[in-house]
């Protein structure tokens, strides 16, 4: 080998990269990823490394910036700790189906076995990769050198080819430092860019089924994203006239402030999308996994009356992965392909054999009418229960002035708890990729991350994060990495001072005195860091503020901030205004020494379907 044509394992990596048109990778420098970083030294014009405070906000940072741009990144760890801490946001972008590189540090092949720093190997010499083997959508363990130009494009390809999801990396420290002469792979030659395409006579029939519908209706979630469908999308509800309901995942694939836009179903519905998803004739189910909670627990007659029997909702469900066709509820039909090209194929033949009811038409339909109606009454609603006068104030009014303030394309990002169930229920959004939320693995400690991830990938959008106090101390030492980036994000953090989603929970559930170890409480009763102070000591602009009329012009003044700037907001904890009323229904378990609810309980349980 000649010194010229010589790259180590980490330079073919760091290459490939700058190929692959990644801008930034996210890393904690360790003992066993030091051959790695050297070779983004060589490269520090062209690639930037990013330090997370934690390598699974690293993750979450990462699909922060898929999230919003299509594009996914890398994140870089030793061995042992640093390697286990991607674990929670792995398995996050795994159930949400989002693409994120991964490489973590080893030991050195020829030590393996002995116990080296940071090694696992009592059951497994070197066994750590068996950790993240449940959470990823492939592994590669490297063992040569020679190994590693392949094992990198073939990464790149599984990630962002089919249903998306991460990939994992095992990379040994001797690996990262060997020579190879193999050449770093072009990625155009080494993938494809076809989009899966469906059988054309699934879509006549399903065209077919549709088309015949009195109510027809259209549930999207995440994989209309992904796909970039939501023209698509859009097209074909004014066409047959159907409304369309979000998932967590797929709220933002079409504009809620549309007519044909009927919120959310399931255990954080509202009352328009649950009335609407259990009376429906035929559902068109598009990029959605039919989980729990889009499903009242599969409770029939709340959320869906999906089964086989004559008068039971007829189902066309549409996803990329077979695995999901069929997994939870019967299908009419199933169709295996990519959203994008599933509707641009339902739109022909929509144009070709049937006239479209047109909006003058549909809006004039008893159908329409009803949606309207059903709308009206839920706006009512929250403007009835909204109390702006309350000190501190309710979640509820935080989201409306938010959203008034905020511009139609500003991203919004939050993780689990009652934040993000009541933008689920309450919160509009009007362009795709702007709602950005912790979906099937309701992972606390994201929204941080995640923000900074998303404003990497769109600086000139405004970046805000809505977010529990619980959840925030997760990632809290994240606001040193969003110092570091030097961006305006503005983090809003709502104080109320617990675990509050989960006391309105038990108190649902179990009854007002089984509200337990929620609170965070001393001594001398409940307890509560100072944000907006702990902010200033990161470098950050802050405040805190608890009346609804200080939101907006705080949020002006954060805004105008260069860089990332902290609203800290007292909301209220009283359990009448602390969430949301909870509309549908979720399945959870009474002990058997609560006598009467545990016999309500199991007969509750009797009408789930999991058939």
């Amino acid at each position: 080998m000649t010194e010229k044509n010589v790259l180590t394992g980490s330079e073919v990596i760091v290459q490939y990269l700058i190929k692959e048109g990644v801008k930034y990778v996210f890393e904690i420098l360790g003992q066993g990823c030091l051959g790695l970083t050297d070779a983004f030294l060589r490269h520090k014009d062209e690639i930037t490394v990013i330090q997370p405070k934690q390598e699974m906000a690293g993750v979450h940072a990462a699909v922060g910036y898929y999230r919003v741009t299509g594009k996914p990144l890398a994140v870089f760890t030793s061995i042992g700790p640093g390697a286990t801490n991607t674990a929670i946001g792995l398995a996050d972008a795994f159930v949400d189906s989002m693409p994120v590189l991964v490489i973590t540090g080893d030991t050195h092949t020829h030590m393996r076995g002995v116990g080296v720093l940071q090694e696992v190997e009592r059951h497994r010499d070197s066994g750590f990769p068996r950790v993240l083997e449940p959470v990823v959508k492939r592994q590669f363990e490297v063992a040569h050198v020679n190994q590693v130009p392949k094992v990198i494009q073939r990464a790149f390809n599984i990630m962002m080819t089919g249903r998306r999801g991460p990939v994992h990396i095992d990379l040994p420290m001797d690996v990262q430092c060997a020579g190879t002469t193999r050449p770093v792979p072009d990625p155009i030659k080494r993938k494809t860019e076809a989009r899966i395409h469906p059988d054309p006579e699934m879509i006549k029939q399903a065209v077919k089924l549709f088309m015949e519908a009195d109510r027809p209706l259209i549930w999207v979630g995440g994989g209309v994203i992904t796909s970039e469908a939501s023209d698509e999308l859009f097209e074909v509800a004014k066409f047959v006239g159907a409304p369309v309901l979000g998932s967590m995942m797929g709220k933002d694939a079409f504009p809620n402030d549309h007519d044909l836009f009927g919120w959310a179903t399931g255990s954080k519905g509202t009352t328009v999308g649950l009335e609407l998803s259990r009376k429906a004739d035929v559902v068109l189910a598009i990029g959605t996994r039919f989980a729990d909670e889009s499903t009242c627990s599969y409770k029939k007659g709340v959320a869906w009356n999906f089964g086989e029997g004559e008068n039971d909702t007829r189902l066309i469900q549409v996803d990329i992965d077979p695995h999901e066709i069929g997994k939870n509820y019967p299908v009419d039909v199933g169709i295996l392909g990519d959203a994008k090209v599933v509707l641009g194929d339902m739109i022909k033949e929509l144009k070709e054999f049937y006239k479209p009811k047109q909006y003058e038409k549909y809006s004039k339909s008893h159908f329409f009418k009803e949606i309207q109606n059903l709308k009206k009454k839920w706006f009512k609603f929250l403007d009835e229960w909204r109390k702006p006068e309350l000190e501190p104030v309710m979640i509820s009014v935080v989201l409306k002035e938010v959203r008034e303030f905020l511009d139609r394309d500003a991203i919004v990002v939050t993780s689990s708890g009652n934040v993000q169930a009541q933008i689920i229920q309450e919160m509009e959004f009007y362009e795709p990729r702007t709602c950005i939320t912790a979906g099937g693995f309701s992972t606390m400690g994201y929204s941080l991350p995640a923000a900074i991830g998303a404003k990497l990938g769109q600086p000139d959008l405004q970046v805000i994060t809505l977010i529990g106090d619980g959840d925030f101390m997760m990632t809290m030492g994240e606001l040193h990495t969003a110092k570091q980036v030097g961006k305006n994000i503005v983090i809003v953090v709502l104080n109320n001072a617990g675990w509050i989603a989960i006391t309105d929970l038990q108190r649902a559930v179990y009854g007002d005195e089984h509200a337990y170890a929620t609170e965070f409480e001393d001594k001398n009763g409940s307890y509560t860091p100072n944000f907006a102070d702990i902010a200033k000591g990161f470098g950050c602009w802050s405040r805190r503020i608890s009346k609804a009329d200080e939101i907006k012009p705080t949020l002006k003044e954060a805004f105008s901030q260069a860089g990332p700037a902290v609203v800290e907001i007292m909301v209220n904890r009283d359990p009448r205004y602390s969430g949301s009323p909870a509309w549908g229904w979720w399945d959870v378990p009474i002990p058997t020494y609560m006598k009467e609810k545990r016999e309500k309980y199991m007969k509750e349980i009797e009408e789930e379907d999991l058939s």
